[in-house]
């Protein structure tokens, strides 16, 4: 059951908006529909791989304002550039919401994402925070609603995408770049790789430590106890016992090529190495 206290989130992706934006931003504005790469044919299937989105960096981020409760992407799935997406998508329990190209530009997500994200908060009033992924000026009513009823709003866009009266409609906003870190995005499919829970283990206590944001983050620092709720949200299955440690403290302590660890008396706080 969940803890009445904490936080509660609900994400709401334009996913049309935000791989066209990525592809513009990294191939020239209006590459998209010059180069008819919704097909994914001939050479623009190798340029929507040079403009993958990073979903997962996007998804780690929105968990780092508390539980995610709902997540949802909207798209035509049918769509080449959109389907490479999809097990990503469902990995990580993301509803696909199916929308039909009737227009051969715009399919509408706009309106469909809005009356969905309306019924969610009268519906769900435990929802804290509303995460709207996009950057269209379509969005503003929706972004000013929802913060009439007393929900924070953070918005995600591409830069030189997003409309700037977007951004200041959101209580808070971050550019997708900014968020993955320079880092490259992983291929939008990829190879399945044979389980190493220790291994997957480090990798997601370095996602972790990449997002978590809040009282306990000073300077690179995070509370060991606000860690482990992170690594928690991004991966429900985590438990350090399983993987031979006694204790949370002993799992991060032996990961000090990664992570260094402070402790003074019962508070322990745990920040990455490479930070700089």
């Amino acid at each position: 059951m969940a803890d009445p206290t904490e936080t509660r989130v609900a994400v709401y992706i334009d996913f049309d908006n935000i791989v066209i934006s990525q592809y513009d931003a990294v191939h020239g504005r209006g590459a998209f529909i010059k180069e008819k790469a919704r097909g994914a044919a001939g050479k623009t299937g190798d340029r929507l791989q040079e403009a993958t989105v990073n979903i997962g960096a996007v998804l780690d981020f929105a968990s780092s304002f508390g539980a995610v409760a709902i997540s949802r992407a909207y798209a035509d799935w049918a769509a080449p550039a959109n389907t490479r997406y999809q097990k990503q998508l469902v990995d990580r329990a993301v509803d696909l919401v199916q929308l039909f190209n009737t227009s051969g530009t715009k399919n509408g997500a706009d309106i469909r994402l809005a009356i969905d994200v309306v019924e969610d908060l009268f519906r769900l009033r435990d929802i804290t925070h509303i995460v709207i992924v996009a950057g269209d000026s379509d969005y503003i009513p929706l972004a000013q609603s929802a913060r009439r009823l007393g929900r924070t709003v953070i918005g995600i866009g591409v830069q030189g995408s997003t409309s700037a009266a977007f951004k200041n409609a959101c209580d808070e906003f971050s550019y997708y770049g900014d968020l993955v870190d320079d880092e490259p995005a992983p291929p939008a499919t990829t190879e399945p790789v044979a389980p190493d829970p220790k291994r997957d283990a480090v990798e997601l206590m370095v996602r972790a430590l990449r997002v978590r944001r809040g009282d306990d983050n000073v300077d690179g620092w995070v509370a060991a106890s606000g860690l482990k709720q992170q690594m928690k949200r991004l991966d429900a299955g985590f438990d350090e016992k399983k993987i031979g440690y006694k204790s949370f403290t002993d799992f991060v302590k032996a990961q000090a090529a990664v992570a260094e660890l402070q402790e003074d008396g019962q508070a322990r706080r745990v920040r990455l190495k490479d930070r700089g």
